[in-house]
């Protein structure tokens, strides 16, 4: 009678771990699901801000162009030093590119902006890829948006009562270096990493 009662108690507890082995088993899959959709919106994350930054160095580059061409011309060069000058001519053909680099695609912008008085860009993108198939429904359709912006901010100081038509001492984060537009040429200026940043917004 004790085998017998033994045995019939094995039975009935072998669904309960079916059950919990089913719950376990579900668990599992969500967790996955949880975190391969935290990766896509990852890289999301990574391509928007990739994009932004691609926006801001191309009108950072343009901008060293026209502060050479102020500077030979004998404009007033000094105002682009502030960095307002950003044109951004091809700064949705580098956002694309750099969006298109990590796998998605610009769907709003580059927007110009302004951030703590520094210009910038903002940039909207979405994910080529999806989260995939998972036990969740509607994760196989699912992409991921994001959006950055990236700003250029200007490295340099000059006295206040500095002649843009004479020689002008500027401070760029400490490291000094000198215009003269009376004696100058275009490979003079340094880099633009030199007289402007390019960080994303925080």
């Amino acid at each position: 009678m004790r085998a017998l009662r033994l045995s019939g108690d094995r039975g009935s507890t072998l669904p309960i771990y079916i059950w919990l082995t089913g719950i376990l088993l579900f668990a599992a899959l969500a967790f996955f699901a949880f975190a391969q959709a935290a990766s896509v919106r990852n890289g999301a994350q990574s391509a928007a801000d990739a994009a932004a930054l691609a926006a801001a160095q191309s009108s950072r580059d343009e901008l060293m162009v026209g502060l050479g061409e102020a500077i030979d011309d004998g404009g007033d060069w000094l105002d682009w030093l502030d960095g307002q000058n950003l044109v951004g001519t091809d700064a949705q053909a580098a956002a694309a590119q750099l969006a298109a680099d990590n796998d998605s695609d610009v769907i709003a912008g580059p927007d110009a902006t302004q951030v703590n008085g520094f210009p910038g860009y903002r940039v909207e993108v979405r994910t080529r890829y999806t989260v995939g198939d998972t036990v969740i429904p509607g994760t196989e359709s699912k992409h991921a948006t994001a959006h950055a912006t990236a700003v250029v901010q200007p490295r340099c100081e000059f006295p206040a009562d500095a002649d843009f038509k004479k020689a002008v001492q500027l401070e760029c984060d400490g490291t000094p270096f000198e215009i003269d537009p009376e004696d100058f040429h275009l490979e003079d200026l340094p880099d633009a990493s030199a007289l402007f940043s390019v960080h994303l917004a925080d």
